[in-house]
């Protein structure tokens, strides 16, 4: 399905319900399997999330995660400390380019018995669970903050708990640390130290119903729709937390830049147009929120800015290479824009952006929801546009609601 976005104007003061957070949602799914007390409320409605859960409740040897990476990092962890079991973990064909082997040498170190049955290091894997002999384990933290929670969240269900060594310089730190909250507040001990995790053993929950905050990735389309919408113009997104457990809650800050102001009522946040962005360049980075910066980019095209992003070398293995499909995708609306191993910079700007561009996602579901709001500057066509199942299956019903008009075809 290709979208065709009419250049559109929004309608104010609407509301709109944002999913429940889809990183809250896959972490806090396999906790639930590791102990069933524990009750799940305003769980994400993702594909990801789904594909988490029909993969944990199936009794089918072979798992297929489709393109949910963290579904796999997460499964590697939770399959290798399951005794007695033993299971294929396989994915898309994007999910067999993606590396594991990091996370599997750090499993290795506790016992797990993991082979690769296609190329080294990368999915599908055979697992057979064991009982881990060892506590403690050293893993580089400068690749991907998953391996990292994959490790912390069955951590608790070991007879000694973990202790996990943190290696060179850690990337995407709030997502470790959203982990580690969601373990606290279920009554898990933390202590985190000179790079060092010791995670305590649990029995026993001490709460066992867990209300996930909605996503704060999924705000930030919103946030670019207030940032390039007049002033004056509102929008109200429920349920979110003032203190969030997401890193991604920093784009609050980030959009002032861009004129747009956060206001935080009961479970909900206001966004408002309060000025014009004053600034003609911004750089940031954003090594521990890199989820944001497609969004950004396009935010900053949509409003003549030019910009330097950086912190992003975990954007080459995500869905797609993010950074050369941003460069790819940009560079069509006419602008000069550069892309590099960790950054992207746009260095021109256009005064009217063209109509009709034809938008290519490459499977991932970022690249629709991040240009999507670029109709309220021009007509453009997002392809394939049903990726944004992956994390956010309504939204273009929601976009529609907000008056922007949408045609699927």
């Amino acid at each position: 399905m290709d979208v065709l976005l009419e250049k559109s104007q929004l309608e104010n003061n609407r509301i709109i319900y944002v999913s429940g957070s889809k990183s809250e949602t896959n972490r806090l799914l396999l906790l639930q399997a590791l102990y069933p007390d524990l009750i799940i409320e305003n769980a994400s409605v993702s594909d990801d999330s789904l594909v988490m859960k029909k993969c944990l409740d199936s009794n089918s040897r072979i798992k297929d995660v489709h393109h949910a990476g963290t579904a796999m990092r997460f499964l590697i962890s939770y399959y290798s400390s399951k005794e007695g079991e033993e299971v294929i973990l396989t994915g898309s064909e994007r999910m067999k380019e993606r590396p594991v082997n990091a996370l599997v040498e750090a499993l290795r170190q506790l016992g797990a018995d993991i082979a690769y049955l296609e190329k080294q290091g990368y999915p599908p894997v055979l697992i057979k669970g064991k009982k881990f002999n060892e506590c403690s384990v050293e893993i580089d933290a400068d690749v991907s903050s998953q391996y990292i929670t994959s490790l912390m969240l069955i951590a608790p269900s070991l007879p000694y708990g973990m202790k996990i060594r943190l290696l060179g310089s850690v990337t995407s730190l709030p997502y470790i640390e959203m982990t580690s909250q969601i373990l606290k507040l279920l009554g898990v001990k933390i202590a985190f130290k000179d790079q060092v995790l010791n995670i305590s053993a649990l029995k026993k929950l001490l709460v066992t119903r867990f209300r996930v905050e909605s996503d704060w990735s999924s705000a930030s389309y919103f946030y670019s729709l207030i940032a390039l919408a007049p002033l004056g113009t509102c929008l109200e997104l429920n349920y979110f937390r003032e203190e969030s457990l997401q890193g991604d809650a920093f784009l609050a800050k980030i959009y002032r830049d861009f004129g747009v102001e956060t206001a935080f009522e009961q479970d909900a946040v206001v966004l408002k147009k309060t000025h014009h962005a004053d600034k003609k360049h911004l750089e940031y980075n954003l090594n521990n929120t890199p989820d944001i910066a497609q969004t950004i980019m396009v935010t900053c095209l949509g409003l003549g800015v030019t910009c330097m992003l950086t912190g992003l070398h975990t954007l080459k293995i995500k869905e797609t290479d993010r950074l050369c499909a941003m460069e790819n995708e940009l560079k069509k609306f006419g602008v000069v824009v550069y892309s590099g191993k960790d950054s992207i910079c746009l260095t021109s700007i256009v005064r009217r952006l063209p109509d009709d561009v034809e938008v290519e996602t490459y499977n991932d579901h970022r690249m629709a929801l991040a240009f999507a709001p670029l109709a309220l500057k021009t007509r453009l066509k997002i392809k394939d546009a049903e990726v944004v199942a992956k994390s956010y299956p309504g939204f273009w019903e929601d976009l529609t609601n907000l008056g922007l008009k949408v045609e699927r075809f």
